[in-house]
């Protein structure tokens, strides 16, 4: 029994996993900063003093931290789900096949795969031009 970690582990079950587990976290982190968003959009019924003590907490360090990792969740989130529904959709899964031993989902071929990574870089190019965008000069 290897529990969580065993169900998560990459080596066993591959990118796949990984691509599941990080969708499911990503839209878990864009639910709590979309609360947050709200939370902080709302301050500005306190008025002007309300508005720029908010601001000014999150023009920090941390703060620009915080919003990279939100913007490279967008974006693995938002890709990966274009790559999940063209797949339920047909596009890419590939012919169906007789399962002989051992069994390779066709579904899981080297386009699905190639999204998933696709979708990895372009949320870490993403999060370093916010990087750049807010802690450049």
């Amino acid at each position: 029994m290897s529990g969580i970690r065993g169900m998560a582990d990459p080596r066993r079950f591959g990118i796949e996993r990984v691509a599941y587990w990080l969708m499911r976290l990503s839209g878990l982190g864009l639910l709590a900063y979309f609360v947050a968003h709200i939370y902080e959009t709302s301050n500005i019924l306190r008025g002007r003093v309300g508005w720029d003590e908010l601001i000014a907490m999150t023009q920090t360090t941390e703060g620009h931290v915080v919003l990279t990792i939100v913007i490279g969740m967008c974006v693995f989130h938002t890709v990966n789900g274009i790559r999940v529904m063209l797949g339920h959709g047909g596009v890419g899964v590939g012919r169906p096949a007789r399962p002989d031993y051992p069994y390779e989902p066709a579904s899981q071929n080297y386009r699905h795969k190639a999204g998933i990574y696709g979708a990895m870089v372009l949320a870490a190019v993403a999060m370093m031009y916010g990087m750049a965008v807010m802690f450049g000069e």
